[in-house]
């Protein structure tokens, strides 16, 4: 409980700026006070800004629980930049050194020898290996199972000893958690691996499904065994993984738009840098040397210093847990650590871990320190805003800030040196109630979710929009519904403005619209007062939407183009500054965002079919001037329909040619005004469809908008194929139904009362045919006789009506 009453240290504000400074009334909530704080540059005249932000450790893949963080941070970097004007350093990381890429090299590299016989490790048969790697794994992940237990009896035995955590429970019974969903993780894995060595012994896995199902099984194993014996000083073994990662990382970041950091940094590259800013810490009293070459941070005197240590969660200062995370797994305890709470400035190097030389002997970076040095670096002394994930607040931010704080130390100070203005922290994205992570496994990463269609760039940060940036965010049908609606609106209002836009009515100019003027202003003042707090996006995602759905409901013959004109460039210059748009910027005069705009090259070929699709649906509505003749005249070939200039208008133009066409084959009949209105809908819905065009009936006498096919609209025509699709199987299934009765009727009805008792059930019948003594002999029963009587007169009636329908077909 003392653990919980610890409070944050005392925050120093930066110093106001001079008079005639003039700077955006910005509050940022900052970790550092766990309040809304207004933001002062440490350059307020410049309006220069310094921002760290804490990159990827580049061992896998990035999935949506990192887009979630990266893709906030440019949101918030582009409102900082675009909206308010400052002038913004950003500096990011490359994590290519830690416990993580250490042990993923290592078993990257196992696990190529294993599989190549001229090089694998150990004289057992790779059989027994893969057996002994899963009894290994369960030891260690899935403690209630036996190590006795076959593949085959592995996935029975799951089922019975953790049934509660299969059933959404903690093995306790109480609510599931992370923990439950690491032991998810486990099993799924696991019985994988289980199930591969079954299928092995009967032939019926190929051998990559062999690898990818036991991988996870084998790495941690083989690695146990041989990571030690592993040449570390070839970095090449962890470089091959973190340059791969590195640039697969940047390819997915910059394919959810976020903008390059004006700065990256790489641990490998900060070698010597590293060394530097230990021996300062040190130097300064702060850090201590152990037995083995390893150096620690000193808490116990950077606090004797009058100095703070855990400024952003201090509760958490002695949560073990969070303590052994941070220093890594392949950190071992050490008994010369002053306190169980100092953590690693500088690791000893094991045998298979990478080196770097230094004063204390040959070793490698803490993970902590890697931030410090690179910030101080590039940065120097003081930064305005350091940001990162919220789970890296304690202990890596603390520790960050504790021991730059100590670098940076001054003697006969007056207060202690505040590294850190601001601290911003982006909330977790959540899936089924725990974080998404790769240690949990239950992610899906970007270039997944984006080549699946799951999602674009602009739907997810319209999410990360919706949901702001502190909190949490779990993705749920009515977020992604949330999220598609408010697309999906922006879609239709950018496309209806450029309609009124190009058809450039000039007497619109006199119309005054003083109401939309009045709420196009209050819809500014509404955007800047919420970016203003906090970046408060859901707030103007709001104002935006409300706004959008006034001008929509607004008399646009009271609008005139100029307003049109002048409500369509704010809202594009929105939507470019919150990086919707992709590489649009927020000062661009165009109008709209990419996906909404016609090619022109086709333009010439979709505004002759619209129109003479209007055309023909007009007439055959109005049922006047229907003849074929007359149809032949509405087609009339135009200058249109020579060969295209470009062969990317060749498509568009075979559409009107054909369109063309088959108009010319229609003849006159009672059908002529059905035939033409089925041919329209075809155009509509196929020919142009296919192209990625639609047309979009108005009423009358307002022509189609030709407009593009977006995710909305291919997401309604499936749903409506799947409600036609739904409602054909049911009226199928109906027809089956009632065929299946008729049939079970004429089956019954072929059957004459007369006969049907006439079984080996009884042996004496009368001349109705109804029994009169059973197999055995023994007269029916009069109780019993009532009975088959009954039957004998329903199945009479059932006769006679289907004699009399049989004559009737005669």
């Amino acid at each position: 409980m003392a653990a919980q009453a610890r409070q944050q240290p005392h925050w120093q504000s930066p110093p106001e700026p001079s008079n005639g400074v003039q700077l955006p009334p910005l509050k940022i909530w900052n970790s550092l006070t766990r309040s809304k704080t207004p933001f002062i540059p440490l350059d307020p005249k410049s309006k220069r800004v310094t921002w760290y932000v804490c990159g990827p450790t580049v061992y896998d893949d990035a999935h949506l629980g990192h887009a979630r963080n990266y893709v906030s941070t440019d949101i918030i970097r582009r409102i900082m930049k675009d909206y308010f004007n400052f002038d913004v350093n950003f500096v990011m990381n490359i994590t290519d050194v830690d416990d993580k890429i250490i042990v993923r090299g290592r078993q990257q590299h196992l696990l190529e020898e294993f599989h190549d016989p001229s090089r694998r490790r150990g004289t057992g048969t790779t059989e027994d290996t893969r057996l002994l790697a899963l009894k290994a794994y369960m030891s260690k992940n899935l403690p209630l199972l036996s190590s006795d237990l076959s593949p085959e009896e592995i996935s029975r035995t799951i089922d019975d000893q953790y049934k509660l955590v299969l059933d959404g429970k903690a093995l306790d019974g109480g609510a599931a958690g992370d923990k439950e969903a690491k032991i998810k993780m486990h099993i799924k894995t696991a019985t994988a691996a289980s199930s591969a060595i079954v299928a092995l012994k009967t032939g019926s896995i190929a051998t990559d499904q062999l690898i990818l199902q036991f991988q996870d099984v084998l790495l941690p194993y083989l690695d146990s065994l041989y990571g030690s014996t592993i040449k570390a000083s070839d970095h090449s073994i962890f470089t091959k993984l973190t340059k791969k990662f590195e640039n697969r990382f940047m390819e997915d970041v910059r394919a959810l738009n976020c903008l390059d950091p004006d700065s990256v940094t790489r641990v490998t590259e900060y070698g010597q840098q590293i060394v530097d800013f230990v021996a300062k810490v040190e130097k300064n009293g702060f850090a201590y040397k152990t037995s083995d070459g390893s150096v620690y941070f000193d808490i116990d005197a950077f606090e004797k210093a009058n100095n703070s240590y855990a400024r952003l969660e201090p509760w958490n200062r002695n949560d073990q847990e969070l303590q052994a995370d941070g220093e890594g797994a392949l950190t071992k305890k050490s008994s010369e650590k002053r306190s169980d709470a100092d953590f690693a400035l500088w690791k000893s190097s094991k045998p298979g871990e990478p080196s770097w030389p230094s004063p204390w002997g040959e070793g490698r970076p803490g993970w902590h320190i890697e931030c410090s040095a690179m910030a101080s670096d590039k940065l120097g002394s003081q930064i305005d805003i350091h940001s990162g994930g919220i789970d890296l607040a304690f202990p890596h931010h603390d520790n960050e800030l504790a021991q730059s704080e100590a670098y940076w130390c001054e003697q006969n100070r007056q207060s202690q040196h505040q590294w850190v203005n601001y601290f911003m922290h982006m909330g977790h994205l959540s899936i089924q109630g725990s974080k998404m992570s790769k240690s949990l496994k239950n992610f899906t990463t970007i270039r997944e979710a984006l080549s699946r269609g799951d999602w674009t760039s602009r739907s997810l940060r319209i999410v990360f929009l919706l949901g702001g940036w502190r909190e949490g965010i779990e993705i749920t049908d009515d977020i992604v519904k949330e999220g598609s609606a408010w697309e999906d609106k922006v879609n239709n209002f950018f496309i209806k403005v450029n309609d009124v836009l190009e058809a450039q009515d000039d007497q619109q100019h006199d119309k005054t619209g003083g109401f939309m003027e009045q709420a196009l202003q209050k819809t500014k003042d509404n955007v800047y007062n919420a970016l203003c707090d906090s970046f408060g996006t859901p707030a103007a995602m709001k104002s935006i939407s409300e706004f959008i759905s006034e001008y929509n409901s607004a008399d646009k013959s009271a609008i005139s183009t100029q307003q049109t004109l002048e409500i369509a460039r704010w809202v594009t210059s929105i939507v470019n500054t919150f990086g919707l748009n992709g590489s649009a910027k927020a000062g661009d005069d165009s109008i709209g965002w990419s996906g909404i705009s016609i090619p022109d090259y086709a333009k010439p070929y979709l505004t002759s079919i619209s129109k003479i699709r209007d055309t023909l649906r007009q007439t055959a509505r109005s049922s006047k001037n229907l003849s074929a003749q007359n149809l032949k005249d509405i087609a009339e070939p135009t200058q249109n329909g020579q060969q295209p200039q470009k062969a990317e208008a060749a498509p568009y133009a075979a559409v009107l040619s054909t369109f063309q066409s088959d108009i010319a084959t229609l003849s006159t009949s009672d059908t002529l005004a059905k035939d033409i209105l089925q041919l329209c809908d075809r155009i509509r819905d196929t020919d142009l469809w296919d192209l990625g065009i639609y047309l979009e009936d108005r009423p009358d006498p307002q022509p189609a908008l030709i407009r593009p096919v977006t995710r909305e609209l291919r997401a309604a025509k499936a749903d409506q194929h799947a409600l036609l699709q739904q409602k054909q199987a049911q009226k199928e299934k109906a027809r089956m139904e009632k065929d299946k009765a008729k049939e079970e009727r004429e089956e019954k009805g072929r059957l004459s009362h007369l006969e049907m008792f006439r079984t080996e059930e009884f042996e004496e019948w009368d001349e109705e045919g109804m029994p009169v003594r059973g197999r055995d002999g023994v007269e029916v029963t009069k109780s019993r006789a009532k009975k088959l009587r009954k039957e004998w007169e329903r199945q009479r009636r059932v006769h006679e009506a289907w004699v009399m329908e049989q004559q009737g077909k005669e």
